[in-house]
């Protein structure tokens, strides 16, 4: 067990220990390295700040940051909001009201304005995902395909810092009705039980990570105890490990944590940390380093995901490089997504067609052991569409698409074709080929949804949310 190894190798002799230190809109300018900054990079911060979500710690400023590539540095700019992540009239909408003074009502006004055209809940995720109980809809959790329901705990809905391409940005910005967050784990266990389709719960945010391990271990410990048969994985989607990995070697808590975890797999279940890296520079850190291997030491598997994002990783040797990496680091590439349909989408997006040259050109470069990644997949409202490449049939030009994963389980690994468009950056943008009406998913019927019912008794539920 973990708690035997740690008398061996106990937290002191981890990667040095660090006081986290947050710096918000509020309090930003005190952090030394702003002053490498001109005038106009401060006035965007604080003008996108005001309508995005702006989050970082002195672990991501000190160590990842290359200040000397300010403001280029990838790792500055899924930190730092930038001007271009709001469109012109949306900059200059937020610009004028604080250029006059605006109140605090006025500013939130504004912002809130600006924030329901950027689309804060992609995918149907509230009016399709949310499943019910009993009657009672369960607004800490989101059940789209059979297999996985995600968990999102109350404590976790934050992060250590924030992506300026998060696609759930809406989280936390202090719009209540579009925050997602549950406390009760007995709904959950409630849930699950009555669902024997559901073999991997996903506990997600914000950051599941940023909670104290009691709190984390509060959620958990009913599952474990009540035992559903047919519940076999227990996945966390996380950030951690790029921004905070002291979270698992020198937090007060952090072997309070991984002992959670070697419990979990003591029970028979598999424990996987969805991990977000972004960049190859965020698992090179000697603390990144340290908090994956105390993972591994676990006997949980770290999955690695990112989007494909403009002005960061928009790059075949990247990506190449990361899943190098990552493999040599005993870890699993799984996906590569397409940036989704909101927030600074148009500042980050990849269009679909280069998105897939990129994907092929660093998937050559590699060896089976990192072909494991899927991509680039787009996480659309009927499901996770993954674009295949692109072909010519009977003369026409178009671009393979396939479902990973499917509201309705049968459109899985069902091929469809679109017409070719090297300007298209999400699914509702693109056309059916051969001069089809609608794409298949779209002629049939939807299934029932979880949103609108829940078996009472444990048969197997039809899909559509």
């Amino acid at each position: 067990m973990f708690a035997s190894r740690l008398a061996s190798t106990p937290v002191a002799t981890a990667a040095r220990s660090r006081d986290y230190k947050v710096y918000t809109l509020q309090n930003f300018k005190q952090i030394p390295q702003i002053r490498r900054l001109d005038d106009d990079q401060i006035r965007a911060i604080e003008i996108v700040g005001r309508v995005l979500p702006f989050r970082v710690n002195n672990y991501v400023i000190e160590e990842l940051i290359d200040w000397e590539r300010v403001p280029d540095d990838p790792i500055f700019r899924i930190t730092f909001p930038q001007k271009g992540m709001l469109r012109p009239e949306h900059f200059q909408m937020m610009e004028q009201v604080i250029k006059h003074n605006g109140s605090r009502a006025a500013i939130r006004a504004t912002a809130d304005r600006i924030r329901w055209q950027l689309n804060p809940h992609p995918a149907g995720q509230i009016e399709h995902n949310v499943p019910r109980l009993d009657g009672q809809r369960l607004h800490g959790m989101q059940h789209k395909y059979p297999e996985t329901v995600l968990f999102f705990p109350a404590q976790g809905q934050t992060c250590h810092a924030y992506c300026t391409f998060c696609f759930r940005w809406a989280q936390f910005v202090g719009m209540k009705d579009l925050r997602f967050a549950m406390r009760e784990a007995e709904l959950l266990v409630k849930y699950v039980s009555q669902h024997p389709e559901i073999s991997d719960i996903l506990f997600t945010g914000g950051d599941p990570m940023v909670m104290k391990a009691h709190a984390l271990r509060a959620y958990v410990e009913p599952l474990l105890k009540a035992k559903p048969p047919h519940l076999k994985t227990i996945r966390f989607g996380t950030k951690s490990l790029s921004y905070w990995p002291y979270r698992y070697t020198s937090d007060p808590d952090a072997d309070d944590i991984l002992r959670l975890f070697e419990e979990i797999r003591a029970t028979g279940l598999h424990v996987s940390i969805m991990a977000h890296f972004n960049h190859p520079h965020e698992m090179r850190t000697e603390a990144a380093l340290q908090a994956i291997r105390r993972i591994q030491e676990t006997g949980a598997q770290i999955r690695t995901q990112s989007p494909l994002l403009q002005h960061i990783n928009d790059d075949a040797d990247v990506w190449a490089t990361m899943w190098r990496e990552q493999v040599n680091l005993g870890m699993i590439p799984y996906y590569m997504f397409v940036v989704r349909d909101t927030g600074a989408q148009h500042y980050f997006g990849v269009p679909l067609v280069r998105a897939w040259r990129i994907f092929r050109d660093a998937y050559n470069q590699v060896s089976g052991l990192a072909r494991t990644v899927r991509g680039p997949s787009m996480s659309a409202h009927p499901g996770k569409v993954e674009v295949v490449g692109v072909s010519e049939i009977k003369g026409e030009r178009v671009m393979v698409l396939r479902f990973l994963q499917g509201r309705n389980p049968d459109w899985v690994e069902r091929p469809f074709f679109a017409t070719y468009d090297e300007k298209a950056i999400w699914l509702d943008e693109l056309r059916p080929a051969f001069g089809e009406e609608k794409f298949f998913f779209e002629r049939e019927p939807a299934p029932l949804s979880h949103a609108v019912s829940a078996p009472a008794a444990p048969a197997p539920a039809i899909f559509a949310n």
